[in-house]
């Protein structure tokens, strides 16, 4: 597979760099800057792709300047509202036309020389996919403890091969990115994907920097919706936990049933309907209401995937060639 040429004058592109850009209008102009001295770096054949997921600031306005004259091929693709950034990362996997491609965050904290790793190692044919493993990160402490959490709980119940820091950049061939592309689910996990995928997969350590600017988007309530649609998508633990659940709840059943038989035999209930009541009643209601939440849970998400809808709307894309007016 060969990649689509830069324009007249211009190396090949070999190399595709991805950007999820929300809010990150201040480090824009550095961004660019590095992914320029990236392309020097490799030789040449590097072309950015920034993706502006519904960004409430200017950041859209300022690429389309900043593009044209920046001396790489590059696209600017907007989406019609916020869809998140592993939406946006599946985008520019899609419009992304080198051998290689990488995502790559525009907030700075993971290092541009990380994604320039990549590039090297898959360079070398013996692997498809590298990934960004956090050796340490220079969060506040809440921050820190909270994705500590988070990720731990992540490996273990969805995927125990993820890299105890947890993922958010990558680099893979095309014909893996092309891969991803085509898995097509709604409320899904992109780094699940990854690993539910396979092919060959090495990690390359690095240290999170501190965030220099700008307020990250990644909330607590979109940790929990991200963490909910990975574990109902990769693992069957829910309806593992709700079956033990029941089984628990019937062993306590029939014990508590046997100790009110007995009671009652012996006349220590003398009150008309309690026995009856009693086991009939018994945890009855809460197990009903959490088999229900659970098995809601699944039948939601594959109703949303029957509807086949996109996971992203691009409402422009434009395509920048150095050279050309």
């Amino acid at each position: 597979m060969t990649a689509d040429s830069a324009g007249e004058g211009c190396s090949p592109i070999r190399y595709s760099v991805v950007v999820p850009v929300y809010g990150n209008a201040e480090t824009l102009n550095a961004v660019v800057d590095r992914l320029v001295a990236m392309d020097g770096d490799l030789g040449g054949g590097l072309e950015a792709v920034f993706v502006v997921d519904g960004s409430p600031d200017d950041s859209y306005q300022l690429l389309s300047k900043l593009l044209p004259g920046c001396g790489i091929p590059s696209q600017l693709v907007a989406h019609s509202r916020n869809f998140g950034s592993f939406a946006a990362i599946r985008t520019g996997f899609r419009h992304a036309r080198g051998d290689y491609v990488a995502a790559m965050a525009a907030d700075l904290q993971e290092p541009a020389e990380l994604v320039h790793e990549f590039f090297l190692r898959l360079r070398e044919g013996d692997v498809d996919v590298v990934v960004g493993a956090r050796t340490k990160r220079q969060d506040p402490l809440l921050s820190s403890v909270m994705a500590r959490l988070f990720w731990g709980t992540y490996r273990r119940t969805v995927h125990r091969a993820i890299p105890p820091g947890g993922v958010d950049i990558f680099g893979c061939t095309r014909a893996v990115a092309e891969r991803l592309v085509s898995l097509e689910e709604s409320h899904s996990s992109l780094v699940g994907l990854l690993y539910w995928i396979g092919y060959r997969r090495v990690e390359v350590p690095y240290e999170r920097q501190e965030r220099t600017s700008g307020k990250s988007g990644w909330s607590v309530r979109r940790k929990y919706r991200y963490f909910l649609d990975s574990v109902y998508s990769f693992s069957d633990l829910p309806i593992t936990l709700l079956v033990l659940i029941g089984a628990a709840g019937s062993l306590l059943t029939v014990s508590v049933s046997l100790v009110t038989i007995v009671a009652r035999i012996a006349g220590f209930i003398d009150v008309p309907g309690y026995t009856a009541l009693m086991l009939v009643t018994l945890m009855s209601a809460t197990s009903i209401l959490l088999g229900l939440g659970v098995v809601g849970s699944y039948v939601w998400r594959t109703y949303e995937n029957s509807k086949h809808r996109p996971t992203a709307i691009a409402m422009s894309h434009d395509v920048f060639t150095p050279g050309e007016n």
